[in-house]
Formats: C-alpha cells, sequence, structure tokens
C-alpha cells in the first residue's frame, strides 16, 4: 500500500488555491494518508534544538529529547511515506514561513543527511514530492520565483530528487494548473 503525506502550507483554510489543488490531486492516489496541517504554524529553531542535533542520543538531556520531539515526528511522517504532496502558496516570492520551518525540522545531521568528503549526501532516498504552487503575481518558474528552486534544492540536499512543480498563477492559471494536477495524477 502506498504511503501519501499530505502537507498544507497556505494561511488559507477557505478558499485556498494550493489546498484546492492538493484535494483534486490526493483525491486520484490511492493508498493512506497523512495529512499536516501547517497553518497553525511550527516552533522556529532554537538554541536547544540545535544543540540536541549536535548531542549524541544517548547522551541528550530530557529538554534536549522535548526539543527534539516535534522534529522526530515530522522525521517519521516523510520516512514513512512514498509520495509527499505539498501544497503552498508563494508568499513574496517564497514559501511561507511554516514550510520553511517544517524543512528546518527535517534536515539533521546524521538523520536526513550526511557529510562525507565530497560534500552532503542526502539519506531520504526513494521519495517523490509533488509540490502544488499557487501564486497571485509571481509565474511559477519565473526568475521571482524563489520557492520552485529553494524547494527543489532542499528536497535533493535530503536526498529526495524526484521533486515534480505544478503552478497556477492568479485564476487564469488555475485551469491550467488543474489540468496538471490530473495528468500527473493519472
Amino acid at each position: 500500500m502506498t504511503n501519501i503525506l499530505r502537507i498544507d502550507s497556505s494561511a488559507r483554510r477557505e478558499g485556498s488555491i494550493s489546498r484546492s489543488l492538493a484535494d483534486r490531486y490526493v483525491a486520484r492516489l490511492t493508498g493512506n494518508v497523512t495529512t499536516r496541517d501547517l497553518a497553525d504554524g511550527l516552533p522556529h529553531l532554537d538554541g536547544v534544538w540545535a544543540g540536541a542535533t549536535f548531542t549524541p542520543p544517548e547522551a541528550r538531556s530530557d529538554d534536549q529529547n522535548a526539543a527534539l520531539a516535534l522534529s522526530d515526528a515530522l522525521l517519521a511522517e516523510v520516512n514513512a511515506a512514498d509520495t509527499i504532496v505539498i501544497s503552498s502558496p508563494i508568499y513574496n516570492f517564497t514559501i511561507p514561513s511554516t514550510l520553511n520551518a517544517w524543512l528546518d525540522h527535517l534536515a539533521r545531521v546524521g538523520v536526513s543527511f550526511h557529510y562525507t568528503e565530497d560534500g552532503p549526501v542526502g539519506l531520504l532516498k526513494g521519495k517523490r514530492v509533488v509540490v502544488l504552487l499557487a501564486s497571485g503575481g509571481v509565474p511559477v518558474g519565473s526568475p521571482m520565483d524563489f520557492a520552485t528552486p529553494y524547494l527543489k534544492h532542499m528536497f535533493a540536499f535530503m536526498g529526495i530528487t524526484d521533486v515534480e512543480v505544478i503552478g497556477a498563477a492568479g485564476a487564469d492559471g488555475l485551469s491550467g494548473a488543474e489540468a496538471g494536477v490530473d495528468a500527473l495524477a493519472a
């Protein structure tokens, strides 16, 4: 059975184009779906979190374990998934801070990547990511779109190179994005 992790990051729960596209896409998939809605936010990284990531698990304090508990849960969701579906608007030329915080919690040395003599190597292999981006004014894939290259880079850094981006720009771009979602899910 395929495991699908759906990540919604729009601050708008109603009337969100990216969420609508994710609804359409996920409805065409078969498998177990786990949904993580980031609209309520995620804590940003702090000094305790950073210190905990560089402390061997057996030497971590209770505070350090508590600081990593959410990060561990988010990583477990990603590790269990075969396909990750991300719905996101473009805010101020890039992704919402909540989606960035989610990625920050995932990017952990020794857990989702490690360093070698030749540079970093991602450890989250064999997964597919589908990103459904909605933008009111920044054309997806344009020089002003910092979301697409950032997301592709972060996932590749963690070992996920099968990343598909479907964009909807304004009301005119929605039908094209819906057609892209339908074709991708076929």
